[in-house]
């Protein structure tokens, strides 16, 4: 089979396509002949050497999320079978035609959906409701600030929010995005070029950080007695200063996240969470994949330019 591998750490031009051997499903496991994938700044770290892959994943083949048809099932799997469309999450791997699966993280497509926007859903939305709902306890009424809402985490949030009957406040260091996300429903859209943005935002019940850094003090300002900050992404920085008196008075929580370096049945439990309470969603037209672009496989380095640049509004979509 083809895949992107990566030959040694560096910049885009280190990922190139080659010829790899096919995986061979085993008991329990299932192999999907992959479709479409995407583009995770995950990826962009383990390219530079940054984020080794788990384990139990490829080390030179990156890619967390998948869409594409069962072509083979292993011993002792029951409910899936060859021909069907699933998409899913992996540790890695899924820059390629072909991936093998533990059957249990594997879910079926919504009908009516292709590859493509199927290939956009996964990553985006199991961190984003499991941040925001599993972890947050979002709940209908509430306020909720998204960092970076015209990432693909933060385009998925904002449907999914809304959803559930939340309000969400979005913020961007780019005007044309938010322009974007209020046509997706952003109730409040805040610029912010630097990371003073407390007073635009005003009151939320919790806080959706993408960008961690400076972003994190500053949005404990924003946060309710008793208001709760989730941190997933560090693209603003990994220290920064906080007010501890701001969060003791105040008895908020603050606490972060990751999906990739969890055991297997916590991400078992996340996928199965995203089957029965996203899925509907997107059945409903109620939250929809966002993509920016879609590239063939052999142009991977392109699409990682492209993220780098930071110009991309949802997902970038990479066709096997």
């Amino acid at each position: 089979m083809k895949a992107i591998v990566i030959t040694r750490p560096g910049e885009p031009e280190v990922l190139e396509l080659r010829e790899v051997q096919d995986p061979v499903a085993q008991r329990g496991e299932v192999r999907v002949r992959i479709h479409a994938t995407a583009v995770n700044r995950a990826d962009l770290l383990q390219r530079r050497g940054l984020y080794p892959a788990p384990p139990d994943a490829p080390a030179d083949i990156p890619g967390l999320e998948y869409a594409g048809v069962i072509d083979a099932v292993g011993e002792g799997v029951t409910g899936l079978a060859v021909g069907e469309r699933v998409l899913g999450l992996a540790g890695g791997g899924t820059y390629a035609e072909r991936i093998v699966l533990p059957a249990r993280t594997v879910v079926r497509m919504p009908e009516g959906l292709s590859f493509e926007d199927a290939a956009a859903l996964p990553e985006a939305c199991i961190t984003a409701f499991d941040a925001m709902v599993d972890q947050g306890g979002l709940s209908a009424g509430e306020r909720v600030l998204v960092h970076a809402v015209g990432s693909g985490v933060g385009t998925a949030a904002l449907q999914i929010a809304h959803a559930l009957g939340a309000t969400v406040v979005g913020t961007s260091r780019t005007a044309s995005k938010l322009e974007r996300a209020t046509a997706l429903g952003l109730d409040q859209a805040v610029l912010a070029r630097e990371p003073k943005f407390a007073e635009a935002v005003g009151e939320v019940d919790l806080v959706l950080d993408l960008v961690g850094g400076a972003y994190v003090g500053e949005s404990l300002r924003c946060l309710a007695p008793r208001g709760r900050h989730v941190l997933v992404g560090l693209t603003g920085g990994r220290t920064t200063e906080l007010d501890l008196g701001l969060l003791l008075r105040n008895r908020l929580r603050l606490f972060g996240t990751v999906l990739r370096a969890r055991p297997l049945e916590e991400k078992i439990t996340a996928m199965q969470r995203f089957g029965k309470h996203v899925l509907p969603l997107v059945a409903r037209g109620l939250v929809r994949p966002v993509v920016e672009q879609v590239l063939p496989l052999a142009r991977a380095s392109e699409a990682h330019r492209l993220m780098e640049a930071d110009q991309s509004f949802g997902k970038l979509v990479l066709s096997c």
